[in-house]
Parts: structure tokens; C-alpha cells; sequence
């Protein structure tokens, strides 16, 4: 009898343990028992039967100064996870998001286990700054799982086979996601208005965010009358998140995960920290305000290699700003809640807004197939021609 595959998934943040959660279904779904996983990841890896080492919350850092501090521990963990692959010997690794962590395994598997496949699954946004980065990856890893076709060019160039499997962002299922009954079960009324904060799925985004949007909070709260407030606990960070929101000084309905794309539905407008979730939001039909704050020093650094003119995908699609960005020193309580105050007490701009986001999700290519099955068949052609070669 044939054993099992064995591939080892590794993700490092709350957006790639989702990823590599569906990777997951998507190679179960195809092989049934004959797979197994091993790896690194969070809570939904785990209930796909990635049992991580070690609590991937520590590792979601931000900013050159943060990953300076976190260096010792971020090496301990590296050294960790190729431990764990030259043990388990897996006929793949599988590197998801999480540049700065995941190259650091991809040359530590690579020296431990040189024959060992090693597959990228999200590349660096080498079309946003440093496009050397394409080359390093290239010459650390087989193989590339590109979300979006304007990524391919910059790795294939660079020598590195690339498959665009799509973002699963854009592919989120909002079919059941019921806004009504998220209010009904809150006790908000059906035209309250109602303004749903995401403040991010890293510790660093929480501890720089949620004060600025406490204070945005208060001023709209004055300024809106019945305005109804709703804060999305992220998975990695819902302690925190939880921890902070109940010393806010007006209620708040916390949304664990299982409720978000009902209060995503539900929201008249959102504030959110840039990320995967402003693809979702507008999957949603909720305008939104975007923010974002990291050290100061990291951002002086950035600021110096970031060529692209938009934070927010679906902007970065259209090459215009549909969802106002507000960047570090922009990201002011007063800027945002003059932005998130003219969406929720303008029901004509909040509309068209929410009108161009979805028009913008066309460009970044979401009628494609399902990227977690594509990503499924993109890992086991790499096995397969691996072992024929």
C-alpha cells in the first residue's frame, strides 16, 4: 500500500493559517486518507490536523523596529520549524504569506533537507516595493502560489514557476450571511446606523489602533445620534481585542469569528486597518474607511522603498482611491471620524462608494475557480513531477 502524503504547512499569521486551512480541505477533499499535514499554524490549521509547535501570535510582527526586537525569537521559531521538517521528512512544505518569517524557514528546510519541494504560497508585494525581493525568493523556493496575474511577471522574470491561483478573498461566500438577523440578535434596529470597527489581527495593529479608534468612536458617537458601534475580534488576538473594547466608555457588540460576515452585512460603514478584510468588506457591500500606523522608524524606512500610491487592494486595482486611506500621521481621530461621519450621514456617497469597491474586485480577478482547490492541484503537480524527476 502507498503511504500518505505528508505536507507540512507553515503560516505565521491569522490570515495564513486561513489560507492554509483551506489548502487543507482542498487536499483532503482530494485525497481523503491519503494525506496527512504537519506544521505550524493557528486555530484553523489545528482543526484541520496542523498541530503547531508553538503559538504563531508571538511571531505576527510588524515594522523593521518590531522585527529587530523580535529577532531572537523569531530565529528560535525558524530554527523550530526546520527542526520539525527534518524530523518529519514531508514530501512538500508549504510557505504561506509572512515574508519575513517564512524565507527564513525556506533557507533553513533548504540546507537541512536540500531535495525537499518548497512551495511559496503568497508572494512578497514586489510590485509595491523592493522588487529585489522576487529574485531572493526565487533562489530559495521551487515553486510560487501567486494570488493575483500582476504578480506573476515579477517572479517568472526573475525565474521562479508561478501558478495565480486567486485570492480566497474573493472568493468568500457572503450567500448566508444575514445582516438583518445580526441586528435582530443585537437588538439594533434595522435602519440604526451602524459602524463596524476592524482593528487588525496582529498584536502590534491592536496595540496601535484600537486607541485611535476609540477616540474616533467617541467623536462620531456625539456627532451621529443612535449610532450603534461593533467590534470584530480577530482569532489570534480576540483576548486582546475583548481586553481593551470593554475599558471603551460606550457599548460595543463584540463579533467573534463566526459572526463576521453577518456584521460585515449588517454595517452601514466600516473602519478598519488595512488588510485582507477591506477585499472582504467590499465583498460585504460595506464602504469603509482604511487606516494604518506602524513604528515611526519603520515607517521613515518604508516610506523610501514603497512605490506603490494606495494601501488598499481593490484601490491599488482601479489606480484610485475609492476607499479613503488614512496612513500614520494621517490616521488621526479627527480625520477619521470626519471620513467615517460623512459616509454614515450620507447614504447617497456611502452607496456609490460600495458600488465602485465591488466594480474594483472585478479587476483583481475574482470569478476564477476556487484558489484553495487550485492551490491543492498547483502543491501535488509539484510533488508528483518532483518524484518523476
Amino acid at each position: 500500500m502507498t503511504p500518505p502524503l505528508k505536507i507540512m504547512l507553515v503560516a505565521a499569521e491569522a490570515s495564513g493559517d486561513a489560507l492554509g486551512a483551506g489548502l487543507a480541505r482542498a487536499l483532503k477533499a482530494r485525497l481523503g486518507d491519503g494525506v496527512t499535514f504537519v506544521g505550524v499554524g493557528g486555530p484553523k490549521m489545528a482543526a484541520e490536523g496542523v498541530i503547531s509547535p508553538f503559538d504563531i501570535a508571538e511571531l505576527s510582527i510588524m515594522g523593521w523596529v518590531e522585527g529587530l526586537r523580535a529577532y531572537g525569537l523569531v530565529k528560535k521559531r525558524v530554527a523550530q520549524t526546520a527542526a520539525l521538517a527534518a524530523r518529519e521528512q514531508p514530501d512538500a512544505v508549504v510557505l504561506i504569506d509572512s515574508w519575513g518569517f517564512t524565507i527564513r524557514v525556506a533557507k533553513a528546510v533548504r540546507a537541512a533537507a536540500p531535495d525537499t519541494p518548497l512551495i511559496k504560497y503568497v508572494g512578497p508585494q514586489v510590485w509595491a516595493s523592493r522588487p529585489g525581493r522576487a529574485k531572493t525568493l526565487a533562489g530559495a523556493v521551487d515553486h510560487l502560489l501567486a494570488l493575483y496575474a500582476f504578480d506573476a511577471p515579477w517572479f517568472e522574470k526573475a525565474g521562479l514557476s508561478t501558478t495565480v491561483v486567486g485570492s480566497s478573498a474573493l472568493h468568500v461566500d457572503m450567500s448566508n450571511a444575514d445582516g438583518g438577523a445580526f441586528r435582530a440578535r443585537r437588538g439594533i434596529g434595522p435602519t440604526a446606523p451602524l459602524l463596524l470597527v476592524l482593528p487588525g489581527s496582529r498584536p502590534s495593529e491592536i496595540n496601535r489602533m484600537t486607541p485611535v479608534y476609540e477616540a474616533t468612536v467617541q467623536q462620531l458617537k456625539a456627532q451621529v445620534p443612535g449610532l450603534e458601534v461593533a467590534v470584530i475580534a480577530a482569532g489570534t488576538v480576540a483576548e486582546d481585542v475583548r481586553g481593551r473594547v470593554a475599558a471603551w466608555p460606550f457599548r460595543v457588540h463584540l463579533v467573534e469569528e463566526a459572526e463576521k460576515y453577518d456584521a460585515m452585512r449588517a454595517a452601514t460603514v466600516a473602519l478598519a486597518t488595512s488588510g485582507t478584510v477591506s477585499t472582504e468588506l467590499a465583498l460585504a457591500g460595506a464602504p469603509m474607511v482604511i487606516a494604518y500606523r506602524i513604528d515611526g522608524l519603520s515607517y521613515a524606512l518604508m516610506k523610501r522603498l514603497v512605490t506603490a500610491k494606495y494601501v488598499t487592494l481593490f484601490n491599488i486595482a482601479a489606480d484610485r482611491r475609492i476607499a479613503p486611506e488614512f496612513i500614520q500621521h494621517e490616521a488621526t481621530p479627527d480625520a477619521l471620524a470626519q471620513a467615517v461621519g460623512r459616509l454614515l450621514t450620507d447614504p447617497d456617497a456611502a452607496a456609490a462608494q460600495a458600488r465602485e469597491q465591488t466594480d474594483a474586485l472585478a479587476l483583481m480577478g475574482g470569478e476564477g475557480e476556487d484558489p484553495s482547490g487550485l492551490a491543492a492541484e498547483a502543491v501535488l503537480k509539484v510533488i508528483s513531477e518532483r518524484k518523476t524527476s
